[in-house]
Order: structure tokens, then sequence, then C-alpha cells
């Protein structure tokens, strides 16, 4: 990039995570997709967090349109959510 366009610093890991639904709606600005494709190209951890988010939405749209397997799944998929956030905090 020029003096009057810089370079944007590299992604990290928590600023994938803030944006991989932007990121998977196809809602970013072509600068921060480039860069969020540049770190993904390097970051296993971060590929597989999307594949994931990706599962997770295709389930969930197909348990939205009463698919009877997807929504079999339904308290699994609850239950891994809720375990994820860990313990609420009860202050």
């Amino acid at each position: 990039m020029t003096a009057e366009h810089p370079t944007p610093a590299p992604m990290d890991c928590r600023e994938f995570v803030e944006i991989v639904s932007e990121y998977i709606e196809a809602a970013l600005a072509e600068t921060e997709r480039l860069r969020t494709e540049a770190h993904l190209a390097g970051c296993a951890g971060c590929r597989a967090y999307l594949d994931q988010m990706e599962r997770t939405i295709a389930l969930l749209r197909r348990i939205a349109d009463g698919d009877r397997e997807a929504t079999a799944h339904r308290a699994t998929v609850v239950e891994a959510f809720r375990a994820w956030r860990g313990p609420r905090d009860t202050r």
C-alpha cells in the first residue's frame, strides 16, 4: 500500500471472533474481508472456529425449517452453548 493508504495491521484471533458473523454474512468492507482472509490463511484455530460457526448456523436453519433430524439435535446444541458460556454470574 502507499503512504496515503497504509497497510492495515494484521488481525488477531480475538478480533476475528468479534467479526466472524459479519464475515459469514459477507458484510465486511473489502479491506476487512482481506484482513480476515489473510488471518484465516495462517490460523488453523480460527479456521476451525469458522467451520464450527458455519455448521452451527446450518443446523439452526434446519431446526427452524422443521427438519426432524436437526430438531432431534436441538437439545445437544443448546447444551453445548450453555457449556461454552460457562456458569452464569450470580452476583
